[in-house]
């Protein structure tokens, strides 16, 4: 069962002018646009997140330590293309 709560929040006479315009073109409640609204950021700010969190890691790799595999890969394409035809 999902649950609603109710909540005040306090926007521009612009920004509700511009929700009520929009609400209405879409043909759902001002506040169905404001939950949708806010759901998509959350979405956003939560990638972004990720993002930066999956930086810090590879920030902290020192890319010496990495050479041996990056050319253990590169040797192996070369091995498995050699007798291709180009």
């Amino acid at each position: 069962m999902l649950h609603t709560m109710k909540t005040a929040i306090s926007l521009s006479d612009s920004l509700i002018e511009k929700a009520e315009e929009t609400a209405l073109y879409l043909g759902i409640q001002r506040s169905e646009l404001f939950a949708m609204a806010l759901e998509e950021f959350i979405v956003k700010y939560n990638g972004k997140m990720i993002t930066e969190k999956i930086n810090e890691v590879y920030d902290k790799i020192d890319a010496k330590e990495l050479e041996p595999y990056l050319n253990a890969g590169i040797e192996s394409t070369r091995n498995l293309t050699k007798n291709d035809a180009w």
